[in-house]
């Protein structure tokens, strides 16, 4: 008998800006390094260039408008039913600007990634370039988590480290973080949908073991 292998999982990326953590998706996925299903992109916000990204990569791209809504409910509720139509195995965040409802991410808990650009649990939340470089640290850099309702608080999966030079502005450390989101953040879905990355009991389990700690790249570091 002839097993034929398990499809890819169906992934649904929620974006805001200008898409191009998911456009590293993309392109990972057309190199044959991501085993990802892209089939569908949504959008808080009209007109933004991650959804120009999608059409032009033959992806469905949807907009769920907040400002179109009479209340934050309403928004939440027609964001969960375009979800729903869309039947995600795996939801990953990529510049989403809103904080999702507790029902929502429960539903999807344990499939639903974001990429944050500090090192968590260090600044959670905005302005986190501003914020390390104000307090004079010496690292900075973006961490992979699963997301739960806490706010940036899930389980770190994946952290890309730069060390803060004298010179460093918060656009240039911005540049050299990002460059390494687009590294880690397909890695890391990669695990999810190769099963070697599991939500186990509220934490993270990495090739059946639990992930005490997320996995740490350093800036030049090959990532495999």
């Amino acid at each position: 008998m002839t097993v034929r292998p398990a499809a890819p999982p169906r992934t649904v990326v929620l974006v805001s800006g200008s898409g191009t953590n998911l456009q590293a998706m993309i392109d990972a996925v057309g190199r044959g390094e991501l085993p990802l299903d892209l089939v569908g992109v949504i959008s808080d916000r009209p007109g933004v260039r991650a959804l120009e990204r999608a059409r032009a990569a033959g992806i469905g791209a949807w907009t769920v408008d907040c400002k179109s809504f009479a209340d934050r409910a309403a928004f939440e509720e027609a964001l969960a039913a375009t979800l729903a139509r869309l039947a995600p195995d795996i939801i990953a965040l990529a510049g989403f600007m809103r904080i999702l409802p507790a029902p929502l991410v429960g539903h999807y808990l344990g499939r639903m990634l974001n990429v944050h650009p500090s090192l968590l649990p260090k600044y959670p939340g905005l302005d986190t370039y501003r914020r390390a470089l104000a307090a004079g640290d010496a690292w900075h850099g973006s961490t992979v988590h699963f997301v739960t309702p806490e706010l940036d608080a899930g389980p770190g999966i994946l952290q890309y480290r730069v060390r803060i030079g004298p010179g460093d502005t918060e656009d240039s450390l911005r540049a050299r973080v990002q460059q390494g989101e687009y590294l880690i953040y397909p890695r890391a879905l990669r695990w999810l949908a190769t099963g070697r990355l599991t939500w186990r009991e509220g934490s993270a389990w990495l090739d059946g073991r639990p992930l005490p700690a997320p996995v740490t790249v350093a800036e030049g570091a090959p990532v495999a």
